[in-house]
């Protein structure tokens, strides 16, 4: 369907509020959203006694484009997907404040306000989110000699269910989900997977995420299809991933399955796990003096992104 100018303006406004010092933000898609029902945009923001800001209800998606501070020449990018349980996204901590630590490496940061997955708003909600994501990935390439990014180093990064997301977008880059008719690349150059959910098998799923996304009694072959340790290849991208041992909402062996994954197929990625911190940490574990994003800096280096 297609959206009225005065309900993408509104959502924009919205989400310009909520990310501030962004440098600037566009809607996801011009015209028609793909997959979407014609409805009211209910979208809501609320700021947390915990300081998190959550954006729910999403069915306009926008994405936020924070500038690198300093670049001497053509600069990385990486796509930023909140998590939130494919409920809400935790639009701070896990979205801008992440933004504009990845702008001090010399990184531009695009925070991707992706659809929250509802039958009310969309035919199929299971695809919606990795439409998104793709779409980010989409503009990025595309618009890359205009933001001064080299367009070969386009990244995704995903915390929790956001983390399924840009896993997602990893391993599922050949499903054609949307219109893309200059053939542009929709495989993200390298992954950055903070305590994600990966996989909605037994031992290993977060059960509101895949409610959210899948509903309440998807089909075994479906949540194969959605687990994405099952679907790495020998093209799949190098991933950086951190968790908590302790992590009592999304088991380690989420990340520790998709780095074996990966593994198997001489995939050599980073995997830092932590052996407290529980869930939801963000860039700061306070229970240990180590910063991952030193980390992640060091690695991106290492294999040439940065």
């Amino acid at each position: 369907m297609k959206r009225i100018f005065k309900t993408i303006l509104c959502s924009i406004i919205l989400f310009n509020t909520n990310t501030v010092n962004a440098q600037e933000i566009i809607p996801l898609y011009t015209g028609e959203i793909p997959n979407s029902k014609s409805v009211v945009n209910k979208e809501k923001s609320e700021l947390g006694a915990d300081g998190v800001l959550r954006i729910s209800e999403v069915s306009v998606p926008g994405l936020s484009i924070y500038k690198a501070e300093k670049s001497s020449g053509k600069s990385s990018a990486v796509i930023i997907c909140p998590g939130g349980g494919y409920k809400i996204l935790a639009a701070s901590h896990e979205g801008a404040d992440v933004a504009r630590e990845l702008n001090k490496m010399g990184i531009t940061a695009f925070v991707l306000k992706y659809r929250i997955p509802d039958d009310s708003t969309m035919p199929d909600k299971s695809i919606g989110p990795l439409q998104d994501a793709q779409r980010a990935i989409q503009i990025v390439r595309e618009n890359a000699e205009k933001w001064n990014i080299d367009a070969s180093k386009i990244g995704i990064m995903g915390f929790s269910a956001g983390g399924h997301l840009a896993a997602s977008a990893s391993t599922r880059y050949e499903e054609k989900l949307i219109e893309n008719p200059k053939q542009t690349s929709l495989r993200p150059d390298f992954s950055i997977l903070i305590y994600p959910v990966i996989s909605f098998m037994d031992g290993l799923r977060h059960k509101g995420s895949q409610t959210n996304l899948l509903g309440s009694d998807p089909a075994p072959q479906k949540l194969e299809r959605y687990s994405n340790e099952l679907n790495t290849t020998a093209q799949s991208p190098p991933a950086f991933l951190v968790h908590a041992g302790d992590d009592a909402s999304v088991p380690v062996a989420n990340s520790i399955s998709y780095y074996e994954s990966l593994l198997k197929h001489k995939i050599y990625s980073s995997l830092i796990i932590y052996p407290h911190g529980g869930h939801g940490f963000g860039m700061n574990n306070k229970t240990i003096a180590d910063k991952w994003m030193d980390n992640l800096k060091n690695w991106l280096n290492s294999i040439n992104m940065l």
